[in-house]
């Protein structure tokens, strides 16, 4: 068993933000001239989140370097990444874990910026090696992936899907198409609506691919032990690909899993998922908890960063200006400009077949829970949602495709070790 050395047992600050993305880094700036003790965790091994992620394939961008030199004017503001949260240890702590180390982190006010992940609706194939999701494409490039003179294929929902073809195209491979499920009439309505976010117009128009088609999505991916190729529809037609890899995306699912343990109200999402609720001021349904980002409903960086803002000022007593209230509310109306023109196609459901897999992790099959009550009949007779992600993809897709209420929260959150459990021994009610 490693050795617990790095931190110790116990610690205390006075503002606990999880989460070292766009809106926890922006809440850890807002707050920090306050002169408060403050820790930034994350879970992954440096700061950025998923959108700002760096890697051997790609450089820290300039927005986040700016953040991170900003808040190394700030002595007692403390990131610590390649942590993650294992439980709730009473109301004002967190039991945490890292490689080597684990600790229980004591804290007045908790800001969630917890961001959130790729929904990914089954077809038949979509287990295959070399399939992922389209955000899943662009992180493993930025990681190092090598995709030089490879075909893919990306395809699914939403302006992640050209960022993520991109990332290919910049890394040498070749994108054969980037299928997007929804209609021409409602992609051109949304592009002629960025003239109101220019930034985001030049954006679009620098990352359109020729290979862009409407209309189109993936029916299946064929292949012995890897994706060789994929089927399409667009319009009435169906034709095939052969292709080396398949990324495919249906927009982001809030990853509200630590707030709704905490016991923070959450509201339903236009994929029928949950989102934290929050009020003017970022403040859940909890008074000492605040919440900013993707955890409160996908809506990209700027989003995120002018909420994590609103949500730092709030957490030590301060109001946000009334420039800052409205530069979220105008990215809230991008937004929920992304929402509306780029909802899921009720065909989606249909397209898993009986003996399709649902759940990765205990290999269950679409058609062993198609007639389940719900996801606790699915979890307890069919093992579904019993693995290592502990239901976090097939329970998204599960709420989607059937409309099941999402699973149920047991401590711990993650796997751990057993010497990290016992730190929660010293309080009765931090663990079942």
């Amino acid at each position: 068993m490693p050795a617990q050395n790095s931190h110790p047992a116990h610690r205390v600050c006075a503002l606990l933000i999880v989460g070292a993305g766009p809106a926890g880094l922006s809440a850890a700036l807002a707050a920090a001239p306050a002169g408060r003790s403050i820790v930034v965790l994350d879970d992954n091994p440096a700061p950025g989140g998923q959108v700002w992620r760096s890697g051997a394939g790609a450089p820290p961008p300039d927005v986040l370097q700016d953040l991170q030199h900003a808040l190394a004017r700030y002595p007692h503001v403390r990131i610590s990444c390649a942590s993650r949260v294992v439980a709730a240890q009473g109301s004002h702590a967190l039991l945490l874990e890292s490689a080597d180390s684990a600790w229980v982190q004591g804290f007045e006010q908790l800001i969630l910026c917890t961001g959130a992940r790729e929904l990914l609706l089954p077809f038949p194939g979509w287990t295959l090696p070399g399939a992922t999701g389209a955000g899943g494409l662009q992180a493993l490039i930025k990681s190092g992936l090598p995709v030089r003179g490879q075909r893919i294929v990306v395809a699914g929902s939403g302006p992640l899907l050209l960022a993520a073809a991109a990332s290919a195209t910049q890394a040498g491979a070749q994108v054969l198409r980037v299928a997007e499920q929804s209609p021409w009439r409602q992609v051109a309505a949304f592009g002629a609506g960025l003239l109101r976010w220019p930034g985001k117009l030049a954006q679009a128009a620098r990352l359109l691919h020729l290979s862009y088609r409407c209309d189109s999505y993936v029916l299946s991916a064929q292949g012995q032990d890897r994706i060789q190729s994929v089927r399409l529809r667009q319009g009435a037609q169906t034709y095939h690909l052969d292709c080396d890899r398949l990324a495919v995306g249906y927009g982001l699912v809030p990853n509200v899993e630590l707030g709704r343990l905490l016991g923070c109200a959450t509201r339903r999402t236009t994929l029928n998922g949950l989102a934290l609720q929050v009020d003017a001021k970022q403040a859940t349904s909890v008074p000492h908890i605040f919440a900013a980002g993707e955890c409160t409903g996908a809506g990209g960086a700027e989003r995120a960063m002018a909420e994590g803002h609103c949500a730092g000022l709030a957490a030590i007593g301060q109001r946000a200006s009334a420039s800052r209230l409205r530069m979220r509310a105008h990215w809230q109306n991008f937004a929920d400009r992304v929402d509306k023109h780029f909802a899921l196609r009720s065909e989606l459901r249909q397209l898993a077949h009986s003996d399709t897999l649902l759940c990765r992790c205990e290999d269950v099959a679409y058609g062993s829970v198609a007639g389940c009550s719900g996801w606790h009949d699915a979890k307890l007779h069919q093992r579904c949602g019993m693995g290592a992600c502990q239901g976090r993809i097939c329970g998204a897709a599960a709420q989607y495709l059937f409309g099941w209420d999402a699973p149920a929260l047991r401590p711990p959150l993650t796997p751990a070790r057993m010497s990290t459990l016992a730190l929660a021994s010293e309080d009765p009610g931090a663990l079942p």
